[in-house]
């Protein structure tokens, strides 16, 4: 090669290197700029970012940068911050404080948590931070971002206080604020709980205000709403604060004694209830009066859940008000079974009316002086397949109770014009048909339109029934489903051309001026009075009384219960007019009842020759129809 190839390549090579040289400054001016470009876009980011952001030292815990958003926040410049540690921008409740820089220089990126943030001015300021440890070229630094969680705490404080506000709608009556039956269901277990945890007793009290029904209809809703929440501060004012007083809706409440020691101190505590609501209560200026019935039931004696002991007590409740109301009673096993019969006996009772296995027998009402009967009156017979007869003592407060007495009243009026209707086409000399109406049935039923429907349909004239009322039932101001007062209906019944009788008069309420205002037809003397008048001088003279009075007030009396010669003959003497009894003609079916329908005078002596009926062979003619 030459001198000039030489240099020629000399000068190639030299381009070449060059060349590359250029192309490698190029890239790592290149390089150095794309790393400058997104050092200024990460710094760019912390900078805006609308949380706040700071660094610090991983073994100081001092400051080491912040940003603009935390700048602003805590009201301190960037210099000020670098003055600082961690312990003087943040703090919590605890007051361990190297617990607090533990969990500050040990953070979790993933878990964030609530802390305090403290401001130049001294104000603390709910944050929620996360944290992470970064790697730097020369050491490694906390990084932690901040985020304002005060609007938020905000917002879930108003959520919560919303929530408990509906938790306390839902769980408190809104008329008297008692707790309601979800508190109860929601509350008692865990008595009961606490209560075997610590082997204490525990009492649940049942209470049901009496004839609460009378003052809401008769006063109107408003008026009792006003003696339910005077009701319920007084319940709540007789037992201790740890004691929990439910209403379990209506004119029911449930008391929860909680640590009884003894039955004596829940004796104590029922009978303060029974006093405190004994007195009456004032309501738009107007005194009340209502008493309460209530049962109770002890954990564990009466049952070891809530169940049995909401059962066990409201079996004891009836209990109470069978015994008059206005008293408690502590529940037993024999109660218990006294309700199951109980029950039983409404369920056979419906089945009976669905089935027709309800009859009508009639007994005969006699005029004293001709023997002649002037009056049937209509006795109740259920007789179930396989078991015979029912006494009507067993059923009939049982359908009162639940309102079964309006369907078993209508179908006695039914058969009575049905009856009446048969014999008049056989041509007998059909006689006014005394049927016994319970206090429920003037309340709960429109009798008057019912006995207008039913007469109208037979074709019997309103006149040949007599209904025979109790002295409660005609006598007690009170007021129906329609509105309409007792005195009103009997009125109304008056007006249609039926006849009223007093039935059992002189043992109920036997006030004169009621038979003074109002217009009856025939008194029943009780045979309680009857049955010793020949030997006890006080029957005597209380069955003269009556007889004396009604004579003058023209009102027709019917002695019932005559059993003896010597009782009818004495009645006789007195003056009475009519009698009723085995000694004067027996209780026998519809089919039976022609002989007493001829229009002739009874043979007495032959009736005694008569067999009783199936019923009244084995438990005499006293029981009634609907008022036993």
């Amino acid at each position: 090669m030459n001198q000039f190839e030489i240099a020629l390549t000399a000068v190639g090579w030299a381009l070449f290197i060059a060349g590359v040289s250029s192309w490698i400054w190029s890239r790592i001016r290149r390089s150095r700029d794309a790393a400058e470009a997104a050092g200024d876009a990460c710094r760019a980011a912390f900078e805006q970012s609308p949380n706040g952001i700071l660094m610090a030292d991983v073994e100081t815990l001092r400051i080491v940068d912040a940003n603009l958003a935390l700048q602003r926040t805590l009201g301190f410049s960037l210099d000020e911050l670098l003055r600082l540690d961690l312990s003087q921008v943040f703090a919590d409740d605890s007051e361990n404080s190297e617990a607090l820089l533990r969990k500050l220089r040990d953070p979790n990126p993933r878990v964030p948590f609530q802390i305090r943030q403290r401001s130049k001015d001294g104000s603390l300021l709910n944050v929620e931070i996360r944290g992470h440890r970064l790697d730097l070229a020369t050491h490694q630094v906390l990084v932690f971002t901040t985020d304002d969680v005060t609007v938020r705490r905000k917002v879930e404080a108003q959520l919560l206080e919303k929530q408990q506000h509906l938790d306390h709608l839902a769980h408190h009556d809104q008329l008297t604020g008692l707790p309601n039956r979800l508190y109860l269901a929601a509350h008692l277990p865990g008595a009961i709980e606490e209560a075997r945890r610590t082997a204490s007793n525990l009492a649940v009290l049942f209470l049901d205000l009496d004839r609460f029904k009378h003052i809401n209809d008769s006063r109107g809703h408003e008026t009792g709403d006003k003696l339910l929440k005077a009701v319920a501060q007084r319940i709540r004012a007789t037992v201790r604060t740890e004691d929990v007083v439910v209403r379990m809706g209506g004119d029911e409440f449930i008391v929860i004694l909680n640590t009884v020691r003894s039955s004596g101190q829940v004796n104590e505590t029922a009978a303060r209830i029974n006093e405190a609501l004994s007195e009456p209560v004032p309501v738009d200026g107007r005194p009340l009066v209502t008493t309460v019935s209530i049962g109770v039931s002890l954990y564990p004696r009466d049952g070891a859940d809530m169940g049995e002991l909401l059962r066990h007590s409201d079996t004891a409740m009836y209990q109470a008000k069978d015994r008059g109301r206005n008293n408690f009673q502590l529940f037993s096993p024999g109660m218990d079974r006294k309700l199951k019969e109980r029950m039983a006996i409404e369920t056979s009772l419906r089945n009976a009316l669905q089935r027709e296995q309800l009859t009508v027998h009639y007994q005969p009402i006699i005029d004293i002086e001709t023997n002649r009967v002037v009056a049937l009156e209509s006795l109740l017979r259920w007789k179930l397949p396989g078991q015979g007869f029912i006494p009507p003592d067993k059923f009939i407060a049982v359908a009162e109770e639940t309102g079964l007495i309006v369907p078993v009243g209508e179908l006695v009026l039914r058969r009575a014009c049905e009856d009446v209707a048969r014999w008049r086409q056989n041509g007998c000399t059909p006689v006014p048909i005394a049927v016994n109406i319970s206090a429920v049935q003037l309340q709960r039923a429109d009798l008057p339109a019912t006995i207008q429907k039913l007469t109208k349909l037979h074709g019997v004239r309103p006149s040949m029934l007599q209904l025979e009322l109790t002295e409660s039932a005609v006598f007690e101001r009170r007021e129906g489903r329609t509105g309409e007062s007792n005195e009103d209906a009997v009125s109304r019944l008056r007006e249609l051309g039926v006849r009223i009788a007093i039935d059992d008069f002189g043992t109920g309420y036997s006030s004169l001026s009621y038979l003074k205002r109002w217009r009856v037809d025939y008194i029943k003397i009780d045979r309680s009075f009857v049955r010793d008048l020949v030997t006890d001088v006080s029957d005597l003279a209380i069955v003269s009384a009556i007889i004396a009075m009604a004579r003058h007030l023209n009102i027709q009396v019917v002695a019932e219960g005559i059993e003896g010669w010597q009782q009818l003959e004495k009645l006789r003497q007195l003056g009475c007019g009519l009698a009723q009894g085995f000694l004067l003609a027996k209780p026998v079916p519809e089919d039976q009842c022609q002989r007493y329908l001829t229009g002739a005078s009874l043979d007495l002596a032959a009736e005694q020759e008569h067999p009783l009926s199936d019923f009244g062979a084995t438990t005499g003619n006293h029981l009634r129809a609907a008022n036993t």
